[in-house]
């Protein structure tokens, strides 16, 4: 556990426990520029359509969002450039599902199914 130099904790199992969970910084530096990626309005709506739609092509993208398809197109490339998303050729057509477990979760969470349960609360 690594604690600034001249610091003294309040409550140390308290700092222990928040080391533990915090991990790696190069991992929580890895989230923050995923979430940055997903914290555009376009690329969300994108991938919110992916996860309803999986297997939707960027016309049909462009169609559902009011983007242009060069838009969609280069959005997409970043968010396969991030693992969020993967592309199968289908003849001519490129068709996009979600590629990233956690970004299928967290849209459960912003934008649920009517049949899904409500999410839990979370403790603060």
């Amino acid at each position: 556990m690594h604690i600034e130099p001249g610091r003294r904790p309040i409550d140390p199992d308290r700092v222990a426990a928040a080391a533990t969970g915090l991990g790696d910084r190069a991992v929580i530096d890895e989230w923050a520029e995923r979430f940055a990626v997903v914290a555009d309005p376009s690329r969300l709506a994108l991938l919110v359509s992916i996860h309803y739609a999986p297997g939707i092509s960027v016309t049909d993208l462009a169609a559902v969002t009011g983007m242009t398809d060069t838009a969609v197109s280069q959005a997409l490339r970043l968010l396969r450039a991030h693992g969020l998303v993967t592309a199968q050729r289908d003849g001519r057509i490129v068709r996009y599902r979600l590629a990233d477990e956690t970004v299928h979760e967290l849209i459960h969470r912003v934008r649920p199914h009517a049949s899904d349960p409500p999410p839990e609360p979370v403790d603060r």
